[in-house]
């Protein structure tokens, strides 16, 4: 088994930060892509940010020069830092990866998601 475990949302002002953690587990041979999503009632999921196993991160354009995407292999960790959050940034944020577990099989995981919520 394998599991995403995220950390980190709440209730923060206008023009503050938050950091979100999402922590893989379980029957682990390697990581691929790790990142993040977030969703709004009424409309569809969408990425938010994305760090591959190697390569270029990207970020979607709305968070671009305010979020920043990190790993910590070591620790099968990806983080999300938010800074000058907006009420738009209101969300529940989920993590993903894909996941090759012990038998070899990548799939794809999904966190439970974590609110995060901007207050003007």
């Amino acid at each position: 088994q394998v599991q995403l475990v995220e950390s980190g949302g709440g209730l923060v002002q206008v023009g503050g930060s938050l950091r979100l953690s999402c922590l893989a587990s379980g029957s682990i041979r390697s990581i691929n892509a790790m990142g993040w999503y977030r969703q709004v009632p009424g409309k569809q999921r969408e990425l938010v940010a994305v760090a591959p196993s190697g390569g270029s991160k990207n970020y979607a354009d709305s968070v671009k020069g305010r979020f920043t995407i990190s790993r910590d292999n070591a620790r099968n960790t990806v983080y999300l830092q938010m800074n000058s959050l907006k009420p738009e940034d209101t969300a529940v944020y989920y993590c993903n990866s894909a996941i090759r577990n012990t038998y070899g099989i990548v799939n794809n995981y999904w966190g439970q998601g974590t609110q995060v919520t901007v207050s003007s």
